[in-house]
């Protein structure tokens, strides 16, 4: 089990947001403390979205990409909503899909197999014997749920997200997960992002549009998902 360093440099003032009252929760009681899998174990990561337009699904997706890439099932499991996606699955995304079909609505998307399923525990359960996983979370009222249930958290923040919102959604969702990494998609050039990131991404939407089909983006975007799986992977 991973050492929880302490997160007390990363609270910010009580009240610094009102609209952060959602985002604060308490542990359930009786919740069970959750299992942290050793690094060299595939992992269930978390991508959750501190507000609209955030990238919280290309940055998921992007992630899971260079988690399939590592991987040696060559695949990854991303969570989305059912939808319409073109045929062009790589043949292990396809292998995982069938894999994971008992358990949801699956699609191969180029190295992705997209699952919607209604059981996350059971999701988590069964599909890192197959490959990784990523939650795409963009909906706050699951943020806590979900990231219960992975072994890496990471918060997204996008051009019309506070910044301080992130500390204080960090230091309350690691009341019940792990302690979040924090990544800014398209900061504004002056802002207090610098001081609360751990990872920027830039503006590319072709790169963006490669992510979200499950595609390796390149250039400085592809760099920044591959410091992020580095991060994530590295992460106590």
């Amino acid at each position: 089990m991973s050492a929880r360093p302490s997160a007390e440099g990363r609270r910010l003032a009580a009240g610094a947001l009102a609209g952060a009252k959602q985002w604060l929760v308490e542990p359930p009681e009786g919740f069970p403390e959750p299992v942290r899998a050793p690094v060299q174990d595939r992992l269930a990561v978390a991508v959750v979205g501190l507000g609209p337009k955030s990238g919280t699904t290309t940055v998921a997706r992007g992630l899971g990409t260079e988690l399939a890439v590592r991987d040696a099932a060559g695949a990854c499991a991303v969570t989305a909503v059912p939808g319409s996606v073109l045929p062009l699955g790589t043949p292990a995304a396809g292998r995982l899909a069938r894999s994971l079909a008992s358990l949801g609505h699956v699609r191969a998307c180029g190295r992705l197999c997209l699952i919607d399923a209604p059981d996350r525990v059971a999701l988590v359960g069964a599909a890192p014997r197959f490959a990784p996983l990523v939650f795409d979370v963009g909906d706050p009222h699951d943020a806590a749920a979900v990231a219960a249930l992975a072994d890496r958290v990471v918060l997204v923040g996008g051009p019309a997200v506070e910044p301080a919102l992130a500390g204080v959604v960090a230091a309350s969702l690691e009341r019940v997960g792990p302690r979040p990494l924090v990544v800014a998609s398209r900061p504004p050039a002056e802002s207090r992002w610098p001081r609360l990131m751990d990872i920027e991404f830039p503006y590319s939407r072709l790169g963006a549009q490669w992510a979200l089909a499950g595609r390796e983006a390149h250039g400085a975007l592809g760099a920044a998902f591959a410091a992020l799986a580095e991060r994530v992977q590295g992460w106590e």
